[in-house]
C-alpha cells in the first residue's frame, strides 16, 4: 500500500470507505480508470477532515453512476449531460459525484462551457485552483500514486490559493465566490497574481455574467460550510452579496443570527452523519430581515423550486413546534428524549440553538448531540445480533433500540472512594 492510500483511509469514515471500495470495484469490473479527485484529495494533504467524494474517470462517467445504482448499492441524484457527471446518494446518506475527465472551454465569460473528453492531466489542468487540481489513481497497477501537473501540493504547504490557469475566473465567474469561500474556510492567502487577476475581473464586472444555476449551487454550497457565518461577512465585504438579492446590503445581512448558527454547528458530534437540511438553515437567516417582496425576489433570482423554498421558509413554524415539545415534563428520561429527537430533522433542533431562549430546550437539545447520540452510537449491530436480534428483521431494530434505552438510562456507577490512611504520629505529635 502507498503512503498516501494509507493516509487516505486514515481521513475517511467508515462509510466513506465502504463507497470508495464499491466504486473501486465497479469501475475495475468495467475497465475504466478511475481517480479520486479535487476536494477529497486537499482535504487529505492538507490534514483537513474529507467531506466530499469526487471521482473523475477516463470514460463512460454515467454508465458507471448507472452500474452503482442498479446494483442498488446507490440512488442517482441528479446528472450533468453536458459535462457527462452524475451525483449520487449512498443510503448512508454520503453523496459522491462521479465524472468524466474533461476539457471545458469557454466562448464568453459566464456561458455554456463547451466539453470534450481528456486525459486525467488535462482535467487537472483545466480546474479552478491548483489546490483542487490533484488526484489520486485507484487503478490495479497504479493505485496510490499522486497526480500533480499545477503544483497544487506546493500551494497546500504554502497555504495559498493560485489559480490553475490566467482565465480561471474569467472563464466561469462563479469561482470569484468560490476564491473567497476557499479563503474562509482553509484560512489560506490569495497568491498575488490571483488577487491581480481578481481584482481585474471585479473591475470587468464578469460577476453580471454569473448564471442563476451556479449561483444557487455556490451557495448551497456556503450554506454547509461549518463557518457558514465567516463565509458570509466576507462574500458581504466583497460585495458579491448584492447577485443574490440588492436588498441584502447593511443591516439586512443579519451577521449575528449566523453567527449564532455557526456556533450551534460547533455543538455537532464529529464523524457522526446527521441529516440537516443546512440549505434550510442558511436561507432562512439569508432572508430573516428582508420584505417578502424581497424574499420573492431572492426566490425568482435564484430559481429556486417550490420544494426548496418551503424547507427554509416553513422551517420556523416547524421548529416552534419541537421547542413546545421539548419543554415536556416527559422528555426527563434520556431515552426519551432520545426517541423524540432521534426522529427530528437536524435543521429543527440547530434553528432553536441558534434562536430559542429556553434554557431547558437548548440543554436537552445539547445532551442529545453531546451525550446521548453518541452513547447510542455504541451499541453495535454485532451486539444486537450477538444478543438474539436477526438483521434485516423488525424484532432486531426494536430490540436494538430497547439496548440503546437501557444504555442510556442506566445510572453511572459509583467509583468507591479510597480511604485514606491513617496519619502516622511521632513522638513530638507531628506526622
Amino acid at each position: 500500500m502507498s503512503d498516501y492510500m494509507f493516509m487516505l483511509e486514515n481521513h475517511l469514515t467508515a462509510d466513506q470507505s465502504h463507497i470508495l471500495a464499491e466504486v473501486e470495484a465497479a469501475a475495475a469490473q468495467s475497465g475504466i480508470s478511475l481517480f479520486l479527485t479535487g476536494g477529497a484529495i486537499r482535504d487529505m494533504l492538507g490534514g483537513f477532515a474529507i467531506r466530499d467524494l469526487d471521482f473523475t474517470v477516463e470514460g463512460n462517467a454515467l454508465k458507471l453512476a448507472k452500474m452503482i445504482a442498479q446494483k442498488g448499492a446507490a440512488e442517482i441524484v441528479s446528472t450533468d449531460d453536458n459535462r457527462k457527471s452524475a451525483e449520487l446518494r449512498f443510503p448512508s446518506g454520503v453523496t459522491v459525484e462521479i465524472g468524466m475527465a474533461r476539457q471545458e472551454r469557454y466562448a464568453k465569460p459566464g456561458g455554456k462551457a463547451h466539453v470534450t473528453p481528456a486525459t486525467i492531466h488535462e482535467d487537472l489542468r483545466g480546474r479552478d485552483f491548483t489546490i483542487n487540481a490533484l488526484a489520486l489513481s485507484l487503478n490495479k497497477a497504479s493505485r496510490g500514486l499522486l497526480l500533480d501537473p499545477t503544483n497544487g501540493l506546493s500551494e497546500l504547504e504554502r497555504k495559498e490559493l493560485r489559480a490553475a490557469t490566467n482565465y480561471t475566473l474569467y472563464d466561469n465567474p462563479i469561482r470569484l465566490f468560490r476564491l473567497i469561500r476557499f479563503k474562509v474556510r482553509l484560512g489560506f492567502q490569495i497568491a498575488e497574481r490571483t488577487q491581480s487577476q481578481y481584482e481585474n475581473a471585479r473591475l470587468a464586472e464578469v460577476e453580471k455574467h454569473i448564471v442563476q444555476a451556479a449561483l444557487l449551487d455556490e451557495l448551497q454550497k456556503v450554506a454547509s460550510e461549518p463557518n457558514a457565518a465567516d463565509v458570509v461577512q466576507a462574500l458581504e465585504q466583497e460585495k458579491l452579496l448584492p447577485l443574490v438579492s440588492p436588498a441584502l446590503t447593511g443591516s439586512k445581512v443579519d451577521n449575528t443570527a449566523f453567527a449564532k448558527l455557526q456556533k450551534a454547528k460547533q455543538l455537532l458530534p464529529f464523524g457522526l452523519d446527521l441529516p440537516i437540511d443546512h440549505s434550510a438553515l442558511f436561507f432562512h437567516f439569508l432572508a430573516e430581515k428582508l420584505t417578502p417582496k424581497e424574499r420573492s425576489a431572492l426566490v425568482s433570482s435564484l430559481g429556486m423550486d417550490k420544494v426548496a423554498v418551503d424547507a427554509w421558509q416553513k422551517l420556523e413554524g416547524k421548529a416552534k413546534k419541537l421547542e413546545k415539545d421539548l419543554q415536556s415534563a416527559k422528555l426527563a428520561k434520556p431515552s426519551t428524549l432520545y426517541q423524540l429527537l432521534s426522529k427530528v430533522p437536524g435543521e429543527q433542533m440547530l434553528f432553536l440553538l441558534a434562536k430559542s431562549s429556553q434554557r431547558i430546550v437548548n440543554d436537552r437539545i445539547r445532551n442529545y448531540l453531546q451525550k446521548y447520540l453518541p452513547a447510542a452510537q455504541e451499541v453495535t449491530d454485532a451486539e444486537v445480533a450477538a444478543a438474539g436480534g436477526v438483521p434485516g428483521t423488525p424484532k432486531f431494530q426494536k430490540l436494538k433500540e430497547q439496548m440503546i434505552a437501557k444504555k442510556l438510562d442506566a445510572r453511572p456507577k459509583k467509583v468507591a472512594e479510597p480511604i485514606p490512611e491513617a496519619p502516622v504520629v511521632t513522638g513530638n505529635g507531628r506526622r
